[in-house]
């Protein structure tokens, strides 16, 4: 499109998003038996869904009491819901009655790098092997204190888990913080910008390589324009084990908090949701890395844990389609479903009717092989 000079920057701005609606949808939630919402107890941050043998398998982090935030003076207190958390796994035959089964991973022994809290999981199976990444902190969990991504293997979904030694990557730790009170905010220079936190992982196999995306915080981190500063990168390696190496392009996103991302035809895409400029956006990237607007979307979920499909997707939406999300029911967090609703757009269509069923959040049929 030829644009003359005499145009507002917001027509120039508009020529550069895509028209078609391919990439576009609304979100429908509901609830799902079995992780609801449950007094004293927090589940939140689904993994994504896999399909094996006729069963659904989700992970998700699990803690139980009431968290009292920073600051109290006891360093045993719960600070957040994600505190002194674990990994736990449940099942579901049809996506909606879930059976919550046993921990998958917990904290470690004293003085291990995850003695702290484990929590924020995503699975891949990979090779008859199952895979979780995961966030970890050591004790105290104090403003200051840096966060890891953390890998346990097993041969099957139901375990046994083996942790990694170390975690797989760590905050770069290159900023300075000022001065010595406990205070995140109060820095002399801020790094990288995941020099504070490395959060929210998700691992993929692609270009023959292993794709390790997650979420950075950076030392002395601000609120701008679009609001808190978190932003992804992603780091890779050759082998699932490691080691992962960063992309010398990273941040590769500037915005998103918990990390959704999927294969589709032959790059990547990713819903982008909470945080920064680009929030609630569907974006793709041909090599994984430089990724670009596809679509705005309303209400997305929040840390979607969507049905992981066994190969590319050829509808971008499949790679979403339905899947679980975490909600909020004060004070405690809980899961339930979602579904991508596509009615408004075919009812924008020549033809199209907006009298079709709504979608409920459901199960497709996608097998991972055991």
């Amino acid at each position: 499109m030829n644009i003359s000079p005499d145009v507002s920057a917001a027509t120039v701005r508009s020529a550069q998003y895509g028209t078609s609606a391919e990439w576009y949808c609304d979100f429908r939630y509901g609830p799902v038996e079995g992780l609801g919402p449950e007094e004293g107890v927090h589940r939140r941050d689904p993994s994504s869904v896999l399909r094996i043998d006729g069963t659904f398998h989700v992970w998700y982090t699990k803690s139980v009491g009431q968290s009292f935030g920073m600051g109290t003076g006891d360093p045993d207190a719960k600070v957040f819901p994600w505190d002194q958390a674990e990994v736990w796994h449940a099942t579901s035959a049809d996506g909606h009655h879930w059976s919550e089964q046993q921990r998958a991973v917990g904290a470690g022994e004293p003085g291990s790098y995850d003695d702290r809290s484990v929590f924020t999981p995503e699975v891949l199976a990979h090779d008859g092997r199952f895979h979780l990444v995961y966030q970890v902190i050591a004790s105290p969990y104090v403003a200051r204190a840096f966060e890891s991504i953390a890998m346990a293997t097993a041969p099957s979904p139901d375990g046994p888990w083996t942790k990694s030694d170390a975690p797989l990557i760590s905050p770069t730790e290159d900023g300075e913080w000022l001065g010595d009170e406990d205070n995140r905010l109060m820095v002399v220079s801020k790094g990288s910008f995941d020099s504070h936190k490395t959060h929210d992982p998700l691992l993929i196999p692609f270009d023959g390589r292993f794709f390790l995306y997650y979420k950075g915080e950076q030392m002395g981190e601000e609120i701008t324009a679009g609001g808190r500063n978190t932003r992804w990168g992603v780091a890779i390696a050759d082998q699932i084990d490691g080691p992962y190496v960063r992309s010398p392009l990273n941040p590769i996103t500037n915005s998103g908090h918990e990390t959704c991302l999927w294969r589709h035809g032959d790059g990547i895409a990713a819903l982008l949701t909470t945080d920064g400029p680009e929030r609630n956006t569907i974006q793709f990237a041909a090599d994984g890395v430089n990724f670009e607007i596809q679509s705005y979307v309303p209400d997305p979920p929040v840390a979607a844990g969507p049905l992981r499909l066994h190969g590319p997707s050829t509808n971008p939406l499949d790679g979403i389609r339905w899947g679980l999300t975490h909600r909020l029911e004060l004070p405690w967090h809980y899961i339930s479903g979602y579904a991508v609703d596509e009615r408004r757009k075919i009812a924008y269509r020549p033809g199209g009717t907006p009298d079709i069923p709504a979608p409920p959040p459901g199960p497709l049929t996608e097998e991972i092989p055991a």
